[in-house]
């Protein structure tokens, strides 16, 4: 039985799907989270690894190592076909999470961000969200 959210990569190479509503959405300016994107920031939120059920392209996901400014490590994880960033996994400063890029999902709507951080990076262009501001990682 398919569970309540589903999400895939860009070419639909690689699938995966949570029942976990999302409930710490973030939009993150920082460093890493730009340059992970491409983008001013990034929106993510974390799901229960428990929960977190890859259906699809076990073979066309690639995982890259990172170490984070906290000096923790992480692993981004990609499609191989189309390059995608997907979701990140065995994040050291958070045992049991999967965080999922929220364009990931195949129906986004009413998954809205619940804060952002690292708003000191943040561009001159961006405009704040109506929703809780941090300089840096909340407390």
């Amino acid at each position: 039985m398919a569970k309540k959210h589903t999400a895939r990569c860009a070419c639909g190479a690689v699938t995966f799907e949570f029942d976990t509503d999302p409930t710490f959405v973030a939009v993150c300016h920082c460093l890493d989270c730009k340059k992970a994107s491409g983008g001013e920031a990034a929106t993510w939120f974390g799901v229960p690894t428990s929960d977190f059920t890859l259906t699809g392209g076990e073979g066309k996901i690639k995982a890259v190592t990172y170490i984070a400014d906290s000096g923790n490590k992480l692993d981004r994880n990609f499609c191989t076909e189309c390059g995608a960033r997907l979701f990140t996994s065995n994040l050291e400063s958070f045992p049991g999470l999967t965080f999922v890029q929220l364009g990931s999902l195949e129906k986004p709507a009413g998954i809205e961000p619940k804060l952002e951080m690292f708003v000191k990076r943040r561009l001159p262009w961006a405009k704040p969200l109506d929703v809780p501001q941090f300089q840096g990682m909340p407390s």
